[in-house]
């Protein structure tokens, strides 16, 4: 992959990434994304989320972080123009081992029931489907 690398997210990266969640579809955004919250997400969790960046511009991006016990995946999301390069696995990758490191032992992450890309995403790179929960939200 020529002129693509990736790196820790900083919350400068915030304009580009929220462009890109924006534009990608399956992503829902909430005023859990507003620059304040990722930014303070992402320093509870540092080394653990990501963005992949080609000619200065972010084409990927993965939030990551942990409650102490089970470690959770957010907005891995790959530009349209980039896709199957292997750089959403990388992405996930580069998570999960930073999980391991921190001794968390297993990831969940959140899909839309139509959002068919994604499934078949995490079903071809190892992730399991749990039919057995349920998830319930409340606005607080």
């Amino acid at each position: 992959m020529q002129n693509i690398s990736i790196r820790e997210m900083t919350i400068d990266d915030y304009e580009q990434m929220i462009k890109l969640w924006e534009n990608t579809k399956g992503i829902g955004l909430s005023g859990a994304d507003s620059r304040a919250n990722i930014s303070q997400f992402v320093k509870r969790n540092p080394g653990l989320s990501y963005v992949c960046e080609s000619s200065h511009q972010i084409i990927g991006t993965v939030l990551c972080g942990h409650d102490g016990r089970r470690g959770y995946l957010y907005h891995l999301a790959v530009d349209v123009a980039f896709r199957n390069r292997g750089i959403g696995k990388k992405l996930a990758v580069n998570s999960l081992e930073k999980l391991h490191q921190q001794n968390i032992d297993k990831c969940h992450l959140f899909l839309y029931h139509d959002n068919e890309i994604a499934i078949k995403f995490y079903e071809n790179t190892g992730w399991e489907k749990r039919n057995n929960l349920l998830i319930y939200s409340k606005n607080i």
